[in-house]
């Protein structure tokens, strides 16, 4: 396993009162410190990608301007700011490109490692901004690193997996690769009358990528039994319909019990009960982080999957660390869920369920053979003719000959 976490992310900020804080990945890393989980990962600082690596998915434009734009000099570019979406949710702030910059090195680095085979499997919890158009900010975003990474990924591997579990539909990703087949992205999320709108069961993808978009549509106070119930059935289907070469799991805290925006009710248990299922595939994986807005909730989160994904059980009582008082008056990992009421009912589950199946099953298989090519030393039989139980035996005794 490997791990990137670059010091500095901690000290951005969005602006006063604003529900997203960086700082939640520096008491994420300083819980994952303090219980000695940093011995069983290689950690990394990522190297910082240039601006052109960024225009691989973004406009050249929306990178120039991200470039230039600081709080001082906002005036002189009302217009820009109006049509790259930036200033409300997105506000511009110091330090806000170099901020891109480090959350996107460590997704890109950590692709670029699976490629490598140098890891199973890669963490980036500074990642996972998911709502970023190709020239827009949406929801927080700016750089849609999650898109980024699965572009480094395709350069190896021919078919990639993106699976989110913010409480956010994950639009960005899914918007970006809506029309092709070798990405399938699947997202399971809080719809109607939530941000960002998009998500529903019936969109599945267009052209090449028809029904490789799976969306769950949920609403309020989904449950950890609920949530197993549906994500088990669905990502193994896909699993067995698609069979990734590598996955890309966006891992937002936003879906916890008591978030701050969020109306989900899952235990940190639940979620990561997601991160154990996705790894018992043994498919190269990159882990990132998302939405999370209740402060003290997100690192108890991603360092328990941390501890899931390095496979080392860790103690319900926290270690002394630098956020200590954060996490009081229980100073536990576990805290039990609200007693919302899961307006999801065992009907409407099952029955969207049986829906995503179904679009499934309209998933080419994967070949399980060699892929034909064209070329003729990839033809295992030439076309039209079906290898017969005949040919296969004169083969055999062909070989048998030959090693005699």
């Amino acid at each position: 396993v490997s791990y990137f976490y670059d010091a500095e992310v901690g000290n951005y900020h969005y602006g006063q009162g604003h529900p997203m804080k960086p700082h939640r990945v520096r008491m994420t890393h300083n819980l994952v410190v303090n219980y000695n989980l940093y011995q069983k990962m290689e950690v990394f600082r990522p190297h910082l990608v240039a601006a052109s690596a960024m225009t691989r998915f973004h406009s050249d434009d929306y990178i120039n301007f991200l470039k230039v734009i600081s709080p001082d000099n906002m005036q002189e570019y009302i217009r820009q700011l109006q049509r790259f979406n930036v200033g409300e949710d997105c506000p511009v702030f110091d330090g806000l490109f170099e901020f891109c910059q480090l959350y996107t090195s460590g997704s890109i680095g950590g692709a670029a490692r699976l490629n490598q085979s140098k890891a199973d499997i890669v963490i980036n919890w500074a990642g996972g901004l998911h709502h970023a158009k190709k020239a827009e900010a949406s929801g927080f975003c700016y750089i849609n690193d999650c898109v980024l990474a699965i572009l480094e990924l395709l350069k190896k591997h021919e078919r990639v997996l993106y699976i989110d579990i913010d409480i956010h539909h994950g639009d960005g990703v899914e918007e970006a690769f809506y029309c092709t087949n070798r990405v399938m992205t699947c997202s399971f999320h809080k719809f109607g009358e939530y941000f960002p709108g998009t998500g529903d069961v019936s969109d599945v993808g267009h052209n090449d990528g028809k029904n490789y978009a799976i969306n769950f549509p949920l609403n309020d106070g989904m449950d950890d039994e609920a949530y197993r119930s549906i994500f088990r059935p669905v990502i193994g289907k896909i699993m067995q319909v698609f069979s990734p070469g590598a996955v890309v799991l966006q891992c937002g805290a936003d879906s916890l019990s008591g978030d701050r925006l969020g109306c989900f009710n899952l235990s940190v248990k639940g979620h990561a009960d997601c991160v154990e299922f996705v790894r018992s595939f043994n498919i190269p994986m990159l882990v990132l982080g998302g939405g999370g807005y209740t402060l003290r909730n997100v690192p108890r989160c991603w360092t328990y999957e941390t501890s899931v994904l390095v496979g080392e059980p860790v103690k319900d009582e926290l270690p002394f660390n630098d956020y200590f008082d954060y996490f009081g008056p229980d100073y536990r990992v576990h805290l039990p869920v609200s007693n919302m009421e899961n307006l999801n009912s065992a009907t409407y589950l099952e029955k969207t369920k049986q829906q995503l199946l179904e679009v499934l099953r309209g998933v080419e298989p994967v070949p399980g053979t060699q892929i034909q090519t064209g070329q003729v030393d990839s033809q295992l039989s030439p076309r039209g003719m079906e290898i017969s139980n005949t040919m296969s035996v004169s083969k055999g005794n062909h070989e048998a000959e030959l090693a005699s």
